[in-house]
C-alpha cells in the first residue's frame, strides 16, 4: 500500500518534473508552429534521419536516466523519499542546463500566438497526467517488487526516459486542439472575407513559385505614390495570414494586396474566394513546392486558379496558364529588355503601356528588373500611369532577405536567405561572381523539389564549383550539393560541411576581410536541417 507521503512526493515531483520538460520542449512547439501546427509534418521531420533536435532530447533523456539512477544509488542510506527527494533536484539541473544550451535552438523564434497558448496549456496538461501515471504507476510497481533498491530505481530511473514522449504527447495536444481551433480559424476568416466583401478598395492578389513577395512589396511602395495601400506583411500568404491582416488592421484603402501562397491543391482558390480579387500576378511557375504538389502540371493549375478568378491577369515569363475558356494566356504587353547587372544595381528598359523607358534601379539581379516589371504591369491595371510607374521604380526598396546588399565590417553580404528556388538560386551565384575580393557562398541546399530534389541539389553545386570558398549548413541536402560541386570540378578543399549557420560564421569572421563577399543562400527554417 503507498503512503499518504509517497502519494504527495509522487504529486509534488510530477507537477515539478512536468513544469520542467513543459519548459523543455518550446523548441518543438516552435518547429509544430512552423509546419503550420501540421501534426503528421511534424512528426515526420522530428523523426527523421539524422535530425538534430531529436538528438538533442535523446541526450536529455539518457542524461535523466544516468543521473537518476546515480542519485538513487549515492543517497540510498538516507532512505528511498530523500533520495527520490534529491533526484528531483537533480532533474532539474539538468533540464535547466538544457533550457540554457537550447535557448537559441530555433532560427526562427517561437511566436507565442493565442493559439500558440492555447496549445502549449492543453499540452502542458496532457504531460502532467502522463508524467504523474509513469510516477504513481512506477512507484506501485516497486511497492509490489517490495525491494528497497526498487524503489529506489523504478522512482526516478525511468522517469527520465518522459523526454521520448514529448514530440508525441505534443502531436496528440494538437490533435486535440483542432476541434477548437479549425471552427475558430474559419469563423476569424469568415470575418475577415465579410470585412473585404463590404470593403470598396480594389483587391489584388500576388501569386507564384517564387517572388511574391518581392513583388507585393514593389506594387506596394509604387501604388503608394497614389493611392492608400495595405499589403499583407511579409509572408503572410494563407487564409489566417490575410485575415491576421484584415481583422487587425481593417481595410480602410484603396488597394488591398494579398500574397496568396500554395503548397497542395485548393490553396488559392480558398484564398481568391477569401479575397475576391479583381486583379493579380503570377510570377511564374518552378519545381518548388514539388514536393507537395507531386507535379509541374499541378502547380501549373493551381497558380493558374488566380489567373482564372480575374479579368485581366498579369503574368510572369514562366507562368503559363489556361483562361476560362480552356486556351492557353500568352504574350504580355510589358517586360523588362536589355537588362544590365552590376554590384551596384540593375539598369533595363522597361516596356509598358505600349512605351519605353530606361530605368535604373538599386536592385540586384536580372530577376529583380522582371519582378519589378511584374509590378509595374499591376499597378498600370489599377489605373497608374505608365509615366508615374517609370517614375517611381528608382526609389523602390529592396525586400530583407531577398537578394538584400548589406556591409558588414567591410565585407559584401548578400543576403538571399529567406527562400530559394533552382532559377534564383542561379541569379543570386551570378550575381556573387560580378564582386570582388573573394567570393564565398553559405547554403543548406534547396527543399520542396520533391522527385527533383537530389538532381536540383546537384545543380546547385554545380553552380557553386570555382568559387574560394563554400561552405555547407545542416544534414538534410548537403550531400547532394556537394556531389554536384565536387562533380562540376569544385576544390574539394574549399568546400566546408558544418552543423549550424554559427559554425559558417566562425569560418566566415576568420577567412573574410574587406573587400570581400558572401553569398547567403536559403538559410532554411529548423523544420528543415
Amino acid at each position: 500500500m503507498i503512503s499518504v507521503l509517497t502519494w504527495t512526493i509522487c504529486a509534488i515531483l510530477s507537477a515539478v518534473f512536468a513544469a520542467l520538460l513543459s519548459a523543455a520542449s518550446l523548441p518543438l512547439l516552435g518547429v509544430l508552429q512552423q509546419e503550420g501546427y501540421g501534426g503528421r509534418a511534424f512528426l515526420r521531420w522530428y523523426y527523421r534521419r539524422g535530425n538534430l533536435l531529436c538528438k538533442r532530447y535523446t541526450l536529455l533523456a539518457l542524461s535523466l536516466v544516468s543521473l537518476g539512477a546515480l542519485f538513487a544509488l549515492c543517497f540510498s542510506f538516507a532512505g528511498a523519499e530523500i533520495a527520490v527527494l534529491l533526484g528531483a533536484f537533480a532533474y532539474a539541473a539538468v533540464c535547466a542546463l538544457f533550457l540554457f544550451a537550447s535557448r537559441r535552438a530555433l532560427k526562427v523564434p517561437l511566436r507565442f500566438t493565442r493559439r500558440a497558448v492555447r496549445l502549449f496549456v492543453c499540452y502542458a496538461l496532457l504531460l502532467l497526467a502522463a508524467v504523474f501515471g509513469a510516477e504513481t504507476g512506477l512507484s506501485f510497481a516497486a511497492e509490489a517488487i517490495g525491494t528497497d533498491l526498487a524503489r529506489l530505481l523504478l522512482r526516478t530511473a525511468p522517469m527520465g526516459l518522459m523526454p521520448f514522449l514529448l514530440p508525441v504527447l505534443l502531436f496528440l495536444a494538437g490533435t486535440l486542439m483542432k476541434g477548437f481551433e479549425i471552427p475558430h480559424e474559419r469563423a476569424f476568416e469568415r470575418r475577415a472575407a465579410a470585412a473585404l466583401a463590404a470593403s470598396p478598395c480594389v483587391k489584388a492578389g500576388v501569386t507564384g513559385s517564387f517572388g511574391k513577395t518581392s513583388v507585393k512589396r514593389f506594387a506596394e511602395q509604387i501604388l503608394s505614390s497614389r493611392f492608400r495601400v495595405i499589403a499583407t506583411p511579409a509572408s503572410f500568404n494563407t487564409p489566417s495570414g490575410v485575415a491576421r491582416t484584415v481583422n487587425g488592421t481593417g481595410c480602410d484603402c484603396d488597394v488591398f494586396l494579398a500574397e496568396m501562397g500554395a503548397r497542395r491543391t485548393g490553396d488559392i482558390g480558398e484564398l481568391c474566394d477569401m479575397v475576391r480579387p479583381t486583379a493579380g500576378v503570377v510570377t511564374g511557375v518552378c519545381p518548388q513546392h514539388l514536393e507537395t504538389f507531386g507535379s509541374i502540371e499541378a502547380i501549373v493549375r493551381e497558380k493558374g486558379e488566380l489567373a482564372r478568378a480575374v479579368q485581366r491577369p498579369v503574368l510572369g515569363a514562366s507562368a503559363a496558364m489556361m483562361d476560362r475558356e480552356g486556351a492557353l494566356l500568352e504574350g504580355r504587353d510589358f517586360g523588362a529588355e536589355n537588362v544590365v547587372c552590376g554590384t551596384d544595381g540593375i539598369r533595363f528598359d522597361l516596356f509598358l503601356g505600349g512605351k519605353r523607358f530606361p530605368v535604373r534601379s538599386p536592385l540586384l539581379g536580372r530577376h529583380a528588373a522582371e519582378d519589378l516589371a511584374l509590378a509595374s504591369a499591376l499597378c498600370l491595371t489599377l489605373g497608374m500611369e505608365a509615366e508615374e510607374i517609370a517614375a517611381a521604380l528608382p526609389l523602390v526598396e529592396s525586400v530583407p532577405h531577398r537578394l538584400q546588399k548589406l556591409e558588414s565590417g567591410g565585407v559584401t553580404v548578400l543576403d538571399d536567405s529567406y527562400n530559394a528556388n533552382p532559377a534564383g538560386a542561379e541569379e543570386a551565384v551570378r550575381v556573387l561572381r560580378l564582386f570582388g575580393g573573394k567570393k564565398y557562398a553559405v547554403t543548406p541546399g534547396i527543399v520542396e523539389l520533391g522527385a527533383l530534389e537530389e538532381s536540383g541539389n546537384n545543380a546547385l553545386g554545380a553552380l557553386l564549383a570555382g568559387l574560394d570558398g563554400v561552405i555547407l549548413v545542416g544534414e538534410t541536402l548537403v550531400l547532394a550539393v556537394r556531389r554536384g560541386y565536387l562533380a562540376a570540378g569544385g576544390d574539394e578543399a574549399k568546400l566546408r560541411v558544418v552543423p549550424t549557420l554559427d559554425g559558417a560564421k566562425d569560418i566566415l569572421a576568420a577567412e573574410l576581410g574587406a573587400g570581400d563577399c558572401v553569398l547567403f543562400l536559403n538559410d532554411l527554417p529548423d523544420k528543415y536541417l
